[in-house]
């Protein structure tokens, strides 16, 4: 099995995180620092070691849903002390991580599980996994504005993939879109709308991958429903690697 993959699994990260924790030279096999990505290790004997710590292939594969607040990171850890959403999971009494990002001041559906195979087709650009938010900005939006959005904008020289963008009300002042993207850069909402002059007032996720935000309250985890998994995994199996 290959390293990242490996890590992955164990439920400590994506396989993405794993690669640069493996570049970092945080990992170590029999005792070894390993930094190449390609390194294949034998479950059944080889001892991985990460930042100092053992660890092994999860047994059993576990996948939440949480309605994420504002006001929390995505990350495990935060180097400005700020919150975790991991700090809202602790009566899961197994290590698992956020599927993806969804950035501080932004809340709605977030996903974790330690299934590393999984995490990873639902997160690499190239699968183009539907995300579906709900984004106010103030003022009322003109349709030629979100067809320069739904072309694709150039941010940084950098063009952004197409999306789904369409108004739903405006009202009090603020335009309601409702809105699907496909890649998942940082940040890529805000700075989309940041292209056009548009300034996001609030952002929420309410659809990942075909799973929908239903009635969770804010800062509430569910584990999810076995025809959801199902779903999930028809889903991941049928991606070509």
């Amino acid at each position: 099995m290959r390293i990242n993959k490996y890590i992955a699994q164990s439920g400590l990260c994506s396989r993405r995180k794993a690669e640069k924790l493996i570049e970092e030279g945080l990992v170590q096999v029999n005792g070894k620092k390993v930094i190449e990505l390609s390194t294949v290790v034998d479950e059944r004997k080889d001892v991985v070691l990460v930042d100092g710590q053992k660890i092994t292939p999860a047994d059993e594969k576990v996948y939440y849903m949480l309605n994420k607040p504002k006001g929390y990171v995505t990350s495990l850890s935060d180097d400005r002390n700020r919150k975790s959403v991991m700090d809202l999971i602790s009566s899961v009494d197994r290590r698992i991580y956020p599927v993806g990002r969804l950035d501080y001041e932004s809340e709605g559906l977030l996903l974790l599980t330690n299934d590393g195979d999984m995490t990873y087709k639902l997160t690499h650009p190239k699968y183009e996994i539907p995300k579906t938010y709900i984004v106010k900005v103030e003022g009322e939006i003109k349709e030629s504005e979100l067809a320069v959005l739904r072309a694709g904008v150039v941010i940084d020289g950098e063009r952004y993939g197409k999306c789904k963008a369409k108004l739903v009300r405006f009202e009090k002042g603020l335009s309601k879109i409702e809105m699907t993207i496909y890649e998942g850069k940082n940040r890529e909402i805000r700075k989309m709308f940041d292209a056009i002059g548009r300034q996001v007032q609030f952002l929420k996720r309410t659809n990942f991958a075909g799973l929908r935000l239903g009635g969770l309250k804010r800062g509430e985890l569910r584990p999810l429903k076995s025809y959801e998994i199902d779903y999930l995994k028809s889903l991941t199996n049928n991606l070509i690697k």
